[in-house]
């Protein structure tokens, strides 16, 4: 599925809308890979994939401490969450799949509750299991940005 984003606002509602539809993998974490180049808005997506999860805290680029991860409130709005910890990691600075034991990727991967968000995954395409969803996206030159699921 691919979708074209005219706006800001429209590219957090999108991103919104993506993690609602979200379900645990029930066997291991939920990965999501997210692909574009620089500045195409992973991190963004990231954000507010955080903030409609409820983290309270400023979500950043982990591009210099590799990974940042975030737990989840117990409620959300009166509903129970499906995920209890997010993990945003980039691997943009990795040399190969194998730099991701330092990290401990597989111990994020065998806790069910954890959503991986991972930025730059041809860094380490070696070593990663099939994710949940890839997310690829694309920014313009006129602003816009398309976003495609696969």
């Amino acid at each position: 599925m691919e979708k074209v984003i005219m706006t800001l606002a429209e590219f957090e509602a999108e991103a919104a809308r993506f993690v609602g539809g979200l379900v645990p993998q029930g066997r291991r974490a939920t990965l999501v890979t997210l692909s574009g180049d620089l500045g195409a808005g992973k991190t963004t997506f990231t954000q507010v994939v955080a903030k409609t999860l409820g983290v309270e805290e400023t979500v950043t680029s982990p591009t210099f401490v590799l990974e940042k991860i975030y737990q989840l409130p117990s409620e959300l709005g009166g509903e129970t969450p499906k995920f209890t910890r997010l993990a945003h990691i980039d691997a943009y600075r990795l040399e190969s799949g194998s730099d991701l034991a330092s990290i401990g990727f597989d111990e994020l991967m065998q806790e069910v509750g954890n959503l991986i968000l991972l930025e730059w995954p041809e860094k380490v395409s070696d070593m990663l299991p099939v994710p949940a969803v890839k997310v690829s996206i694309l920014a313009h030159e006129d602003g816009s940005r398309t976003i495609t699921y696969g």
